[in-house]
């Protein structure tokens, strides 16, 4: 299972982003829709009205909703998780969601996020993660967290999904917080590739690297009318540099080439 959150954990919406990128590129099925009720506060999470096809207004619900997928060439089935974080009853969302995981067989869990940082955009986004599972740590190059302080939604399901046997993972995109409106398909293209390298199979990119390269683009043209966002974009680039950084380790070269490697086979041609 991949899951993701809109709010808190979903800075320029690159978490939920991603998960919408895979139930496309994959077609998932709805496999199943959770009754927001017991978990939204709707004057936070307002349901939104539309016409229908028929010319019928409809009122839409910010209801959670796991898709199922089967990916191309991929050994196992993926549950796709997308949902806006719940306002109440954390606990027994959680139990509700592993529970259909579980009925599902589902074995691991990856939760997705994305907070603002200190990153300057003209370097790769950086991808954090961490797990308590010894097989995952191996696979993922991942380590315990070490963090104390306030959590979002997805922190609870990690724990909770361990103690029901699930084995769990956390990955988290670093996006420049000078350029927090969303969409970050720049940070939403790190997450695919860091889900990548945790599945052992290629991804579907679709339009993302176009849409990245756009992005990009966009945030040059903003730095070079700029003068003070230009410098301090330098400065965070220099700091960058200077820094012992996973992304320009031999490690993190390896993972990219493996990614290309993956994606050649899995091209017809």
């Amino acid at each position: 299972m991949v899951a993701a959150f809109e709010g808190w954990n979903d800075a320029a919406d690159a978490a939920s982003g991603t998960v919408d990128h895979l139930i496309e590129e994959w077609d998932a099925e709805l496999l199943i829709e959770l009754d927001p009720e017991d978990y939204y506060d709707f004057q936070v999470h307002r349901p939104q009205v539309h016409n229908g096809d028929d010319g019928d207004r409809l009122i839409t619900w910010p209801a959670p909703m796991i898709y199922h997928a089967r990916p191309k060439r991929g050994e196992r089935d993926v549950l796709l998780l997308r949902a806006p974080e719940p306002n109440f009853r954390w606990k027994a969302f959680c139990s509700t969601v592993l529970g259909v995981a579980k009925l599902a067989g589902v074995t691991e869990l990856i939760t997705l996020g994305a907070l603002l940082a200190d990153s300057p955009h003209t370097r790769p986004v950086p991808v954090s993660g961490s797990t308590t599972d010894p097989v995952l740590m191996e696979r993922m190059s991942l380590l315990p967290s070490t963090y104390s302080g306030p959590v979002g939604i997805t922190s609870v399901l990690n724990e909770m999904a361990s103690q029901e046997g699930i084995a769990s993972a956390s990955l988290w995109a670093a996006v420049p917080h000078y350029l927090a409106e969303p969409p970050c398909p720049k940070a939403t293209l790190a997450l695919l590739g860091a889900i990548e390298d945790a599945m052992g199979l290629p991804l579907p990119q679709g339009v993302l690297v176009e849409m990245t390269d756009a992005w990009q683009r966009g945030a040059e043209d903003l730095t070079s009318r700029d003068e003070e966002i230009a410098e301090y974009v330098e400065a965070l680039e220099n700091e960058r540099d200077t820094s012992d950084l996973p992304e320009a380790s031999g490690d993190a070269i390896a993972r990219e080439f493996e990614r290309y490697l993956r994606r050649r086979s899995d091209d017809p041609e």
